[in-house]
């Protein structure tokens, strides 16, 4: 019997310094409806040490293919078209299975 894998996702955001806390409002208005989309079974919000405007999101979802349908959700895209405007660097995202 094959059993599902859980993903574990981190996101890195880096936005201009000034908009930092424009991206703590939308994700403190946006974190309880993606803690309760289907097959969301984490999230948090993680801020760089060094570097205040830094954050990563860590989330972990059901499945690859529950992390996907979020991706493609209405919710995702309105969530992602604010939080995008504010970007001073390219994101970037790490898709893992725990091993142990």
């Amino acid at each position: 019997m094959s059993q599902t894998k859980q993903l574990r996702r981190i996101v890195r955001l880096s936005f201009f310094p000034e908009k930092a806390d424009a991206f703590r409002q939308i994700f403190r208005e946006s974190a309880p409806l993606i803690r309760n989309f289907p097959g969301c079974l984490s999230l948090e919000l993680w801020q760089e040490a060094e570097a205040a405007h830094v954050f990563f999101t860590y989330s972990i979802w059901e499945s690859a293919e529950a992390l996907e349908n979020y991706r493609r959700s209405e919710l995702f895209q309105k969530t992602w078209a604010k939080a995008k405007q504010l970007f001073n660097d390219k994101p970037m995202a790490w898709s893992a299975y725990k091993t142990s």
